[in-house]
């Protein structure tokens, strides 16, 4: 067995157990999901999947893609650990990163199984740790931030960002979007000319991923790529390929080397 087939194998067994262990803390709350308070999408359209009401999952598909997010981010916390990482993006923030996307999926999958308001709160909740650590990289390349430092500003960003959340719930797709398109583009403008010998295409590679990914979410938020009860949801779609997303980010981050 290969060094990378080794890690991709431990990541797959991470998330299952990962899976386990979220679907037997749940089992502690459920089935009645009706008794908490609901999300803010049940006012128009929690996407496309029917929920299956009275059941322990009401939005299966939905709700196990979104695990697509925790084994991308376990196989960067594992290649960051790696004896042999020569990049000069941090491990500690290949870890950080990773921790986020687990984040991502779990919360993701808390709102799809429950659909109620604390599990969107965990939804968003790794959204932002995801877009934030976007936003907070590239200020820190283009401005020379140290490490450390860099670390510090991503946590009060962090913060400032779920008190935010808690407070205003009805703002988190567009402050999600800012953040996210700020990071792009200070990334790409600023950030990129400063890294040596980065691979721009791993980064464009994943905002195509993201751009697929939207126009399939779009679709499916309004019902024009829309079966209810299949399992082949466009929603679950975009959470795989959200995945893979952030896997290309990675990658671009990675080989980045270091000033010789």
């Amino acid at each position: 067995m290969t060094n990378i087939s080794g890690k991709l194998f431990f990541a797959l067994v991470l998330t299952a157990v990962s899976a386990a262990i979220t679907l037997a803390l749940l089992m502690l709350f459920g089935p009645d999901w009706s008794r908490f308070a609901a999300a803010t999408c049940t006012e128009t359209r929690c996407f496309c999947e029917m929920p299956r009401t009275g059941s322990f999952l009401l939005q299966p598909a939905n709700s196990f893609s979104s695990f697509g997010f925790v084994f991308a981010g376990f196989l960067m916390i594992l290649v960051g650990r790696s004896r042999d990482w020569l990049s000069a993006f941090p491990a500690p923030a290949a870890s950080i990163l990773g921790v986020a996307a687990i984040v991502t999926g779990v919360g993701s999958f808390l709102l799809h199984a429950t659909l109620t308001l604390w599990g969107q709160f965990f939804d968003v909740l790794g959204m932002y740790l995801v877009s934030g650590f976007f936003l907070i990289i590239a200020i820190a390349k283009w401005r020379g931030i140290a490490d450390r430092r860099a670390m510090i500003y991503y946590a009060l960003l962090c913060v400032i960002l779920v008190a935010t959340l808690y407070a205003l719930p009805e703002v988190r797709r567009w402050l999600f979007a800012v953040i996210l398109l700020a990071a792009i583009t200070l990334e790409l403008v600023f950030a990129r000319p400063l890294r040596p010998q980065v691979r721009t295409g791993y980064y464009i590679a994943g905002l195509v991923a993201n751009i697929v990914a939207f126009t399939i979410w779009n679709l499916d938020q309004r019902g024009q790529l829309c079966s209810p009860e299949s399992l082949v949801q466009g929603h679950a779609v975009w959470h795989l390929l959200g995945a893979v997303a952030l896997w290309f980010a990675f990658l671009y981050y990675r080989s980045e080397r270091p000033v010789t």
